[in-house]
């Protein structure tokens, strides 16, 4: 008989005793590992692994999978909003189940869903219906430039999103280094705005974007550039630019996300200063 603890864990860790029956798993076994503290149960008939993902767990008690940008997030991929309750894959036809301290959101979507975490092909997919079209631009493009979606996988995703929005992927390139730069590409392509992306000007080094020849525009993460010593090299960046007649913006992730209105109004400006 194979081990309780190894096998829930190789499911992921959370299992249905439906699902561990199979490998000789009996509810005997099952009870006898729960008693010695090798297992825990979730519910009636679900069992997880000590330490097991806590999301993860939070969902299976609810009855399902973890989806959308709760399981992008374990994936690596980068999400709009990391402060989410766990989003739960029910299924077509799952039945919630009251738990402790419950803060899930239940999705009905069509499909076969077992407990763990949605892969990040439906999960992108989810995402879309449940948080729109930029939170899943972002998360589309943080997950293609980790090379975690194959070229059949992009096809799948544009051909499973509604018609409006396809463009969305045609949109969409590897190479954007977070998703605040995602956000204000998709945003100005919106207003009409070309940008040229992960340019490298002599002089200068790579910077974000480009606009018209002229303008350059740098995105900051909530990671990057917050000590002294970045900050100085930033400057030393801006002032060198500024010496070969660009001129330089540069936003951080808290205006990006919260303030667009006057990031938008600032970009217009500095279009409209080096058009006249």
């Amino acid at each position: 008989m194979l081990d309780p603890t190894v096998t829930i864990t190789r499911l992921g860790g959370v299992a249905r005793g439906e699902h561990l029956r199979p490998f000789g798993l009996t509810r005997s076994a099952l009870a006898r590992a729960v008693a010695a503290g090798r297992i825990r149960r979730i519910r009636s008939g679900v069992f997880a692994v000590p330490g097991a993902h806590r999301p993860t767990v939070e969902a299976a008690a609810h009855g399902g999978a973890l989806t959308c940008g709760t399981a992008l997030l374990l994936h690596g991929v980068w999400v709009l909003d990391e402060n989410v309750p766990p989003h739960v894959w029910m299924g077509r036809s799952g039945r919630v189940h009251p738990h402790d301290s419950c803060r899930c959101v239940s999705h009905y979507f069509d499909g076969e869903t077992r407990f763990g975490v949605a892969d990040v092909e439906t999960a992108l997919l989810h995402l879309h219906r449940c948080a729109g079209d930029e939170a899943f631009f972002a998360a589309f493009e943080s997950a293609w430039r980790r090379s975690l979606l194959s070229r059949a996988a992009r096809i799948r995703i544009r051909d499973a999103l509604p018609e409006g929005g396809r463009w969305l992927v045609d949109l969409a390139r590897p190479d954007a280094d977070s998703g605040l730069e995602s956000l204000l590409r998709l945003r100005l392509h919106v207003l009409g705005i070309r940008l040229d992306c992960q340019m490298r000007i002599p002089g200068v080094g790579r910077v974000d974007f480009l606009i018209a020849g002229r303008l350059i525009i740098e995105v900051d993460g909530r990671e990057n550039h917050d000590g002294p010593s970045l900050r100085h090299k930033d400057l030393r960046r801006d002032a060198a630019a500024s010496a070969l007649g660009y001129e330089t913006l540069r936003f951080d992730y808290a205006q990006v996300l919260y303030e667009w209105p006057s990031v938008q109004a600032a970009i217009l400006a500095a279009l409209c200063r080096i058009d006249a």
